[in-house]
């Protein structure tokens, strides 16, 4: 960038306004070639030179194929890899795309590592054959087999399930009659209640006057919920209820109905009701955030619907009976982390919640109800079973085989008398794993609470857990969504305004060196 003659000078100035573009402002290479940019660079330094877009575009190039094989170094080294995807589609439905991440506990530095892998253009329709083949394009491109990936994280979308489900396809008719039977049993859990609440906000949002008196009276509008958007209602009656008084008096002055007192009543028990589950929601949906802290959420959650069905059950019954249908659903649809007796049940989450030395005690160990405790025999059986081992013979055994007559000889090695004095290789048996897991239940006594399970596992010796503690970092790796695949699109910003998706080369790399912190 600079006119003189050092090209590494150079080349740094011309990184940074790479990085200023794309990073800072989520603008493409062809801005320096903008009057004003230009303009401002002279006036910042006469000795700038502005250069190219094609100049630009090359240093991408080149740091995006620098960056990509150093990620790929670290994923070849690490243990397990997690994969989150989403899609999103612009407006106009122009265009879509496939975001594909990548987490994983990086080896060199020590530490849980998210990146970004690809941002790939779709075609319609987004069948699950597309996603499932874009995304195993991914991997093998990264080099990420598939005994390597522990899991794969995705939204609830039909298309989503149905691409990485083991099982067969359902049929789209009766992903049709699922998608209506979820609405009919969401009109039902809300009642008529949140559809006069509903009613209400939709009056204030559609009338510019309603809502420009409620912003000279409280400085605030009132929220409207999404069926796609975390935590929507409980935001809608929150806001709702801090400002109860200026709508009443906006609706009042507009000659609309508000609610009844015993309604505003019941709005305030829905949003104590909500509450729990937005507080979670707000947690788990951080990148830093660990798979383990599902299933505490989850029993934290089921206890809540619990004691509020207790409490309520007398004064409101109708809110009660919610709270016991909330408390169902759950139950149907975490069974594959809650209940061991699911078809479909995997002992994951368990194994990551027992590892998380922050929350393992309290959730699983030290909670004698019968159903956590399976949950926890579970999540040991899985440790146990996911440490190779090799099984080491009993007296009674050795007997059994001796006693076969037509068992093979075995092969006479070629120097018998060398291979007496060589050393014996370490074998991992079932009972050394199970000792460390002991062990770890034993020091959970001593951890400190207001360490992460992170913390605390690289804190512990290796060689105390040898086998145990690689596991429990590869498991504290995970994250507990796919929150990061989704922000991908929030913060490529410009990069997929108007027509620019037609490079989708560009878009891609652009985006991979903004959300990798190149």
């Amino acid at each position: 960038m600079w006119s003189s003659n050092q090209p590494g000078q150079r080349r740094g100035h011309l990184c940074q306004v790479h990085s200023f573009l794309t990073s800072s402002t989520s603008q493409t290479p062809r801005t320096v070639e903008d009057e004003e940019f230009i303009n401002m660079m002279e006036k910042i330094d006469k000795r700038l030179t502005v250069p190219k877009k094609t100049k630009i575009a090359s240093l991408v190039d080149q740091m995006y194929l620098a960056e990509k094989v150093k990620f790929k170094n670290r994923l070849a080294m690490a243990r397990k890899v997690t994969i989150g995807i989403d899609i999103w589609t612009k407006k106009g439905l122009t265009a879509s795309f496939l975001a594909v991440s990548a987490c994983y506990f990086n080896v060199q530095d020590s530490k849980a590592e998210h990146i970004l892998l690809n941002l790939k253009q779709m075609v319609h329709p987004h069948t699950a054959h597309s996603i499932a083949t874009l995304v195993e394009e991914c991997t093998e491109e990264w080099g990420i087999p598939k005994e390597k990936i522990l899991m794969i994280i995705t939204d609830n979308g039909s298309n989503m399930v149905s691409a990485f489900r083991h099982e067969e396809d359902t049929s789209s008719d009766e992903s049709n009659s699922q998608d209506s039977d979820e609405e009919e049993e969401a009109d039902e859990r809300y009642g008529r209640l949140l559809d006069k609440v509903r009613h209400l906000v939709r009056q204030f949002c559609k009338s510019s006057v309603a809502t420009e008196r409620l912003l000279e009276q409280c400085g605030r509008i009132l929220i409207k919920d999404c069926p796609t958007r975390w935590s929507s209602s409980f935001l809608m009656l929150s806001r709702l209820l801090e400002i109860k008084d200026h709508v009443t008096s906006v609706a009042d002055t507009m000659g609309w109905d508000c609610l009844l007192p015993s309604e505003w009543q019941k709005v305030a028990i829905l949003k104590d009701l909500l509450l729990p589950f937005a507080e979670h929601t707000k947690v788990l949906e951080s990148d830093t955030s660990c798979f383990s802290l599902v299933v505490p959420a989850l029993l934290d959650l089921k206890s809540h619907l619990s004691d509020f069905s207790l409490v309520h059950a007398r004064s409101y019954r109708d809110v009660a009976t919610l709270a016991q249908k909330m408390s169902a659903d759950m139950d149907l649809r975490f069974s594959c982390f809650l209940d061991v007796s699911a078809s479909k049940f995997s002992p994951l989450a368990a194994a990551a919640c027992f590892v998380d030395a922050s929350v393992s005690a309290e959730a699983l160990i030290e909670n004698d109800n019968d159903d956590i405790q399976n949950l926890l025999s579970k999540a040991e059986e899985y440790i146990t079973r996911s440490v190779p081992y090799q099984e080491e013979a009993t007296d009674d055994e050795d007997i059994g085989s001796a006693e076969v007559s037509d068992a093979p000889l075995q092969k006479r090695p070629r120097f018998r008398f060398l291979s007496a004095h060589r050393p014996s290789r370490p074998k991992t048996s079932k009972t050394s794993i199970r000792l460390e897991v002991q062990k770890f239940k034993e020091a959970l006594s001593h951890a400190n609470p207001d360490d992460s399970g992170m913390d605390f596992w690289s804190s512990q010796s290796s060689t105390m857990f040898p086998l145990l503690k690689p596991l429990a970092l590869d498991l504290l790796a995970m994250p507990a969504s796919e929150a990061f695949a989704e922000r991908v699109f929030s913060l490529t910003g410009d990069l997929s305004s108007g027509r620019r998706n037609r490079a989708r080369v560009t878009l891609e790399r652009s985006a991979f060196l903004k959300l990798n912190k190149v």
